[in-house]
């Protein structure tokens, strides 16, 4: 992945390398100059991702540590998507599979899943397990910011 994520432009379809540090800024198509809006979707993380994303990230970054089989993770899922798309601009927002990537678990001692985190300048800001409404997840970004 580097240090950029590919985004595909709404107006033309082109992919767009766009550096971490500009995930949470409107860009332009290099192709069609449309507008790029600031990513509003959870992002899949794997470990280089993350880290690049973590170390780039002039915004908040929250991370929702899942996994496919747990249920009370599936009742959070349309409430981070949810999360993404209200604060697009505000924060990035990362899902790390902790089946996939145990050793991204493992660096925050998550023991039980849902498992949210906020980073800010790549620190812990704030970490809680357990389902939450999206309202009080967008109070800890808040407060962390």
């Amino acid at each position: 992945m580097g240090n950029a994520i590919v985004r595909s432009c709404p107006g033309c379809g082109t992919s767009n390398r766009i550096p971490a540090k500009h995930l949470a800024d409107t860009g332009r198509c290099g192709a069609c100059k449309a507008a790029l809006p600031p990513i509003a979707e959870p992002i899949d993380a794997d470990p280089a991702a993350f880290d690049t994303i973590v170390a780039g990230a002039r915004v908040p970054v929250f991370v929702d540590f899942w996994a496919s089989w747990c249920g009370p993770c599936r009742m959070a899922a349309p409430e981070v998507e949810a999360l993404a798309q209200e604060m697009a601009g505000h924060v990035v927002v990362l899902k790390v599979n902790t089946e996939k990537h145990p050793e991204l678990a493992a660096r925050y001692r998550v023991q039980s899943i849902p498992n949210f985190l906020v980073l800010l300048n790549g620190r812990v800001a704030m970490q809680r397990a357990g389902v939450a409404p999206r309202a009080e997840m967008r109070r800890w970004i808040e407060l962390a910011a």
